[in-house]
């Protein structure tokens, strides 16, 4: 005997995808983590590197042009000799912190769940 297909009832998704349009941003490895950085301040590509360890400056690189691109992160270059960058987190960006924030409580609490089923 075959199962009865039910019917969604969730809402109708919106005609373009908002969810997956925020994850464009967002779903590329340590792009979190970068925003997360940048929402205390200004934040030069060595301070980062340092806030960072794990991740190669190649990569690094990769991800400031993204958000860059994408309106999240601001360049800006500072005089002097030698000149040196500085990134900052659009008001686009700083949208994303309080995102980032709660996906990373979420994970707090299940990372203690598994504490507590591993016991």
């Amino acid at each position: 005997m075959a199962l009865k297909i039910r019917r969604n009832r969730a809402p109708a998704p919106p005609e373009t995808c908002d969810v997956g349009t925020c994850m464009l941003v967002l779903g590329g490895a340590w792009t979190p983590n970068v925003v997360w950085f940048l929402s205390g301040g200004p934040r030069r590509f060595g301070e980062l590197r340092r806030d960072i360890p794990a991740i190669s400056a190649k990569m690094l690189s990769a991800r400031l042009r993204g958000l860059e691109a994408k309106g999240v992160v601001a360049r800006k270059v500072l005089p002097g000799s030698p000149p040196s960058v500085e990134y900052a987190l659009t008001p686009l960006g700083r949208e994303y912190v309080p995102a980032i924030q709660a996906i990373a409580e979420v994970g707090a609490k299940l990372k203690a769940l598994a504490r507590g089923q591993a016991s």
